[in-house]
This record gives C-alpha cells, structure tokens and sequence, in this order.
C-alpha cells in the first residue's frame, strides 16, 4: 500500500492509499487544502484538528450545495424527459391543405403577346430616334 505525501494547511502528513489511487488523493487533498487556506488566512494560525474539521466542514458544504442542485437538475432533466417522450407518442399532425392560384393558361399567352407588341413597338421608337 503505497504511501503518500500530502500538504494541508501548511502541515505535511503522510497518508496510506491504495495502488493506482494516488492522483485521486492528492486531487482531494488539494481540494481541503484550499479551504485550509482559506481559514488560515482569515483566523490565522489554529490548532491542526479544528483546521481539519473545518476546511472539511467547509468542503462539506460546497458538496451539500452541489448535490442539492444536482437533484434539482435531475428533477427537471427528468421531467422535459417526460415531456419529449410524450410528444413523441402523439399521432403526428394532418397535413395541411394549401391551395395556390393557378394563373389559366390563356392569360400566359395574353401576357405573352402583350410583351412581345410592347417589344416591337419599343424596337420601332428607337429605330425613328435612331433613323
């Protein structure tokens, strides 16, 4: 069982682990020396076990907070959960009916004819202000 050197509050202690777990107790140690640290540098220096009880009180309850709002998220993870399934189960919606002008063919060809008279007249007034 491999033997690990940690840093808390300034005060170094030696901890026992198992293989393959010395990252994660080093990332934990981190984590209480931090709040370690927080205490030290607004009481000063304190007694070791009351430094310990309180950066883990303090750890403690960061995690109470976290885990509050983690249920909280499940819950409503949970419930547009619901909501997507059922939404999924609905039959889905008939399909509209949308009717469009149709332009009769006639009118086209008039249209057409028009263009092309209006071609013409205009090729005729620019050859007389040409010519």
């Amino acid at each position: 069982m491999p033997e690990v050197e940690i840093q808390i509050g300034g005060r170094v202690f030696e901890v026992a682990c198992q293989d393959g777990e010395q990252h994660f107790l080093q990332s934990a140690a981190k984590m209480l020396d931090n709040e370690a640290q927080v205490l030290t540098t607004q009481i000063g220096r304190i007694p070791e076990a009351r430094m310990l009880l309180m950066a883990g009180l303090m750890l403690a309850d960061k995690t109470a907070g976290l885990e509050d709002r983690l249920r909280a998220m499940e819950t409503e993870l949970s419930t547009k959960t619901e909501e997507l399934e059922a939404l999924k189960a609905q039959p889905a919606p008939e399909p509209e009916k949308v009717e469009v002008a149709v332009i009769p063919r006639e009118v086209n060809d008039t249209l057409a004819e028009l263009a092309a008279r209006a071609e013409a007249l205009a090729d005729s007034v620019e050859e007389k202000v040409a010519g």
